[in-house]
Order: structure tokens, then sequence, then C-alpha cells
């Protein structure tokens, strides 16, 4: 069981161990919708409108993520002993809601633009300058979002490969920079479209190009709120932990002295921390205080784990059977 907290955190503690790529994604985000926000106004551009909810929908929820984040690391109470680790969840709900309005409204100012297109009020500059700014920012907390997944999933990478493997691990990684990572991949994405089409709407007459960017750009939001709350609804209902991190700790119970095989073992994730639960079978031959010990020898080994935070072991005798499968 997780440790029951017997002194009480400062606050500043617990902000020191929230989440970094959604405080670094909300600071980014938040002037990026500022600026964006004076273009679109300018330029009566409905893509940079689109743009400008996208970055400030961006900075709203990575600050409700931070939030959750840093609420999650509490330590666990005599109320709540096995910690706070589902609150990210319920702060990332908070957020897709807020991603789902803001493509609410993205997609209808598309249509609007279709129906009734709008004249460039010019800036044609300004437009670029901005969406350049924009895809610089996203693409820097892309990239950090990117490393911190990485760091996460305890693997490494160099130069070009740090993208297909920090996809490869995205499920791998905390809720919060899950989050991040969706939402900056949609920004970049979408502030690539949006300089696309101010450019060609600037030199080729295309009255339709802008709503249908506009529609394109909510559709993404779409795509992003649903991967983001499919994710943390399977957390809050509890999902059992990758296999990569099956193996990890399995491994580490079969090396340890005087174990000879896994009767059973289930690994919950809660947050960005891993609940094991386990019945170990040891060789034959101990007293019951002896394998008391043992058992307790092998429940500090994993503890040293830093993703674990709650063990809970059983033992019984080698029934001469191998029931653990070891993945490599």
């Amino acid at each position: 069981m997780r440790p029951v907290a017997t002194d009480k955190e400062s606050l500043w503690q617990l902000i020191k161990k929230g989440n970094k790529s959604s405080a670094i994604a909300m600071t980014g985000n938040a002037v990026l919708a500022g600026i964006k926000t004076v273009a679109a106004t300018l330029s009566g551009s409905g893509t940079m409108f689109a743009s400008a909810m996208h970055s400030l929908a961006d900075a709203i929820n990575q600050g409700f993520v931070f939030v959750g984040s840093v609420l999650s690391e509490k330590k666990a109470t005599r109320r709540f002993p096995t910690g706070f680790g589902r609150v990210i969840n319920i702060f990332c709900m908070i957020a897709v809601l807020v991603v789902t309005v803001m493509a609410y409204e993205t997609i209808l100012e598309g249509i609007h633009l279709i129906q009734h297109p709008e004249q460039s009020g010019g800036y044609f500059w300004l437009s670029v300058a901005v969406l350049v700014i924009n895809i610089g920012v996203d693409g820097a907390i892309l990239y950090k979002a990117m490393k911190e997944i990485l760091h996460e999933a305890r693997v490494e990478a160099k130069g070009l490969g740090i993208v297909t493997v920090a996809f490869k691990n995205v499920s791998r990684a905390a809720p919060p920079t899950r989050l991040v990572f969706y939402e900056d991949l949609v920004a970049v994405t979408g502030a690539l479209l949006a300089l696309i089409t101010i450019v060609v709407t600037t030199f080729v007459a295309s009255s339709y190009l802008d709503g249908v960017t506009t529609i394109l750009i909510g559709v993404l939001m779409v795509g992003v709120a649903f991967k983001v709350g499919y994710d943390n609804m399977v957390g809050l209902i509890g999902v059992a932990a990758p296999q990569e991190i099956e193996t990890r700790i399995s491994n580490i119970i079969l090396q340890a002295p005087h174990v000879k095989d896994i009767y059973s073992l289930r690994i919950m994730q809660e947050g960005r921390y891993y609940h094991v639960d386990g019945l170990i079978e040891l060789e034959k031959g101990f007293t019951l205080a002896e394998a008391d010990d043992i058992k307790f020898d092998i429940r500090n080994l994993v503890l040293q784990d830093p993703d674990i935070v709650d063990v809970t072991f059983g033992i019984i005798e080698d029934d001469d059977q191998e029931n653990w499968i070891v993945s490599e």
C-alpha cells in the first residue's frame, strides 16, 4: 500500500512536481492566442481566427492540465490511501470539453465563411509573420513534449529518431504529456494549413478556401478531443499497464533471490503511476517468517522503480509448474 502522508507538502513543492510540458505549452499558447487574435481582427482572416481559437483552447486546456498534474502529485492520506493519481484524468476530461466547444465554434465560423466569404483586410505580411512565429513556438513545444515522452517511457533517441520514437511510445507517457503532444501536433499542422491558405488566397482568387481550411482545423480539434477523451475515460475506469511495464516488473520479481515463478500479476495504471498486485511462488522449505521476509525484500525491490507507488504481494510455495512466461 502506498505510504500515508505524515507531513504536508507546501504548494511550491507540489508545483515543482507538476508537468513541465503543460506549463510551457500553456504560456506559449496564451501568448500566441493574443497575437493571432490581433492579426485576425486586422486582417479579417477566418483561418487566422480559427488558429487563434485553437491556441486559446490549448492555453486553457494546458492550464487545467498543469493544475491537475500538481494536484495528482499530492501524497496519499488516510481518507485517500491510494493517492490522487486519477485527478489528472478528471482535469484532462475538462480540457476535452474546452477543445470540443472551441472546435464547434471554429467549424461554425468555417461554414459562415463559405456561405459569406469575406475579403481580406490586407496585412499579408503581419499574418505570415504571426503564423511563422506560431509554427516556431508550437514546434518547440511539440519537440519538448516528444523529449518528455522519451523520458517517461525510458527510451533513448537522437536527432530525427526522437520524432519516430516519440510517436511509437506516446501511449506510455503521462496523461498531461500526451495531451500536450496531441494538441501541439494539431497546432503545428493547423498553423501550416493557415499559412498556406493565406498565401494562396492572397495571390489566387479562391473565395471558399478560407472557410474550408477553417473547418478542417476545427475537425482536427475534434480529433484531438476524441483521442484525449477516450484515453482519459479509460484511465478513470482503470486500465492495465502497458506490456513494457509488466515485462519490466516481472523481470525484477523473477530475478530476485528464492523466486521460482509468478502465479499471477496485475499492474494497474493510475495517472502516471502504477499499482502492483501479485502472487509469487517461492522455493520450497522456508518457514512462514522467512518467506515473509523474502516477500518484503521483493516488494522493496519493485518500489525502487519511481513509477511504482503501491505494491501488494502474496506468497505460496512453488507448484512445480511454469505459470509465467518471461517476455523479452
